[in-house]
């Protein structure tokens, strides 16, 4: 079984499209991935019924290797360099921090403009808003849908700031991604991977957010269907996890999950503990911890008034309380040496 081809140091173009042709006569896909010091060229495809030899004795191949994991373009194996994205400019991924900030649903043009205003002021580079909101009860608020589209544009035009919205279906791919700069997958739709191939084939970041009952590994092989169609630009979120004890938080949110995913996978990874723990009083200090634990960033809920709000209320910070997060959290981010 052959997997990933790492060319000799200082391997010609012409060894390098060699093996790339091999690979296609094959009927497979070929990922080329330029280091340094050498190339990389990864089989995408069932490989179990192929022999290393067949690869090994073309020129200019120092090494054959397999990759065991379902997973093979999110795999660090795969793609030993860290991926970073780039939104308007804003840089995602190793040696930068970013932070997300906005309300959980767009609810009027007043109340996302105060709070986009308000969080750009104060540090934050993209602004979150849903308007297409899965919720348990179908008798909660759904989101503006279209309207908010429409709000969000105009908030974003206005301000200058990029913006990050959830997609639920298929069909809402197109419509959302001419507004949104990153489209958001949410927990509940990790496993669509209709929706998940979809996203594959546009031109945007995708923000993958960890289903609150996926494994590591699963959540890996829900980004691989987005990578497997052409989009690279694929951030990971770990947004907390169910667990028995739901007395004290909504989902646990699991810090072990960022060094995992650092040594498994290339992608950047974000941490959203607004959803990770279902309380604000928890949202700045588990953003330390985020920090320390590794994260490319966090994703914070915040709103004007939350009580007020039409949904997670409780879990939503204020505009003060997001004043004091960025205080809290700006020496931690010095001290891992990252750029925001």
């Amino acid at each position: 079984m052959a997997d990933l081809i790492i060319m000799r140091q200082g391997a010609t173009e012409e060894e390098i499209e060699k093996v790339v042709k091999k690979i296609e006569k094959l009927g497979f896909q070929a990922h080329i991935s330029r280091g340094t010091e050498r190339t990389i060229i990864g089989i995408i495809g069932d490989t179990r019924e192929i022999s290393d030899e067949v690869f090994r004795v073309l020129p200019g191949v120092s090494e054959v290797i397999s990759i065991l994991k379902e997973y093979k373009l999110a795999s660090r194996d795969f793609h030993p360099n860290d991926t970073i994205i780039d939104v308007n400019g804003i840089k995602i991924g190793e040696g930068y921090f970013v932070i997300m900030a906005g309300p959980c649903s767009v609810e009027s043009k007043e109340q996302l403009y105060k709070t986009a205003k308000y969080v750009k002021e104060k540090g934050a580079k993209i602004l979150r808003g849903a308007v297409f909101k899965p919720r348990t009860s179908p008798y909660s608020f759904l989101g503006l849908g279209a309207e908010g589209l429409k709000i969000i544009k105009e908030i974003k035009e206005e301000l200058e700031i990029p913006v990050i919205t959830e997609v639920m279906s298929p069909e809402e791919v197109e419509i959302v991604s001419e507004v949104s700069d990153i489209l958001q997958i949410g927990t509940r739709n990790m496993f669509n991977y209709r929706l998940l191939q979809k996203v594959g084939r546009i031109d945007k970041p995708v923000l993958l957010k960890r289903n609150f009952s996926a494994k590591i590994s699963e959540f890996l092989n829900c980004a691989e269907y987005i990578l497997k169609e052409g989009n690279n630009k694929v951030i990971l979120c770990e947004r907390g996890i169910r667990t028995f004890d739901s007395e004290f938080t909504r989902n646990i949110l699991d810090l072990s999950a960022i060094p995992i995913l650092k040594k498994e996978t290339h992608l950047p990874i974000i941490v959203d503990p607004s959803h990770g723990t279902g309380r604000r009083d928890l949202v700045i200090p588990m953003s330390k911890a985020a920090i320390g634990a590794g994260a490319d960033g966090l994703i914070i809920e915040v709103h004007p008034k939350p009580e007020e709000a039409l949904s997670d209320g409780f879990q939503s910070i204020t505009l003060d309380m997001f004043s004091n997060l960025m205080n809290e959290i700006t020496p931690f981010i010095e001290i891992t040496k990252k750029k925001m």
